[in-house]
């Protein structure tokens, strides 16, 4: 993925010269030949899937930004798209401040970890004032803190095979990105929103926070995340559980 500019371009005029000439099949397959297929490409959708997905990691992968606000614009009301986890063992962990909770982190890494969200706390912080759009219509604007995801990846030694990190939640919900998303600069972990601890219905202690993609790609309740290189046998396949419900795995914005 990080190519020379020429190289770059060469793709970009490839994929779009078949789109136009021959149709989004050929596109599929330029894009198949560098790596730049997404799980869910499958199905009447998957040629569309497609070339959305590669003409966004040909020409923004890296540089594109979202945008971020002032102080003044945060917005008065924050909605919750879903109610806490109910389970004993969610509940426990809440009721004891979330010490004993632990965020899991294996499979191609050198060294598996485990954090305490006061470990996490420690690591360097950053702060980012983004919009957050949910698929159902609904947004708003918020402050997040938390650690960069690309320090906490970088800190266990990712595997030069390695191509996606795989997001578990203890609601039993599970999404994925690919690793430019995961190393972007305005991917990371919070565990704060407008300046307070993460509220439970918004994901405490910890979720993912993706401000480049849709809301229900910033998986909340974090409690693992597992590094592959291949989405195939993890899960449907499909590289997280929207699919299932109508929705892209990719879901940029």
């Amino acid at each position: 993925m990080s190519g020379s500019l020429s190289r770059r371009k060469w793709i970009k005029a490839g994929v779009t010269t078949a789109a136009g000439v021959a149709g989004l099949g050929v596109a599929a397959k330029i894009a198949d030949h560098y790596g730049l297929i997404p799980p869910d490409w499958g199905g009447v959708w998957g040629p569309g899937e497609t070339l959305t997905y590669a003409a966004q990691r040909m020409l923004m992968s890296f540089h594109s930004m979202a945008r971020e606000f002032n102080r003044s614009e945060i917005s008065k009301v924050v909605p919750v798209s879903g109610p806490q986890p109910k389970t004993e063992p969610y509940q426990k962990l809440k009721a004891g401040g979330f010490a004993d909770w632990r965020l899991t982190l294996d499979g191609l890494v050198a060294k598996p970890s485990q954090f305490s969200l006061d470990e996490i706390k420690r690591m360097p912080a950053k702060s980012q004032i983004t919009h957050q759009a949910c698929e159902e219509g609904w947004s708003f604007i918020a402050q997040w803190t938390g650690v960069p995801l690309s320090y906490v990846l970088s800190s266990v030694g990712i595997s030069a095979q390695a191509k996606y990190a795989v997001f578990y939640a203890m609601d039993g919900g599970w999404d994925s990105l690919d690793l430019p998303d995961a190393y972007h600069t305005q991917t990371f972990l919070a565990y704060s929103l407008n300046g307070q601890d993460l509220p439970p219905d918004h994901g405490a202690p910890l979720r993912v926070k993706v401000a480049r993609q849709l809301g229900y790609k910033s998986v909340k309740y974090l409690q693992k995340i597992t590094v592959v290189n291949s989405l195939k046998n993890v899960g449907d396949g499909r590289g997280s559980g929207a699919p299932s419900f109508g929705y892209s795995w990719y879901a940029g914005i």
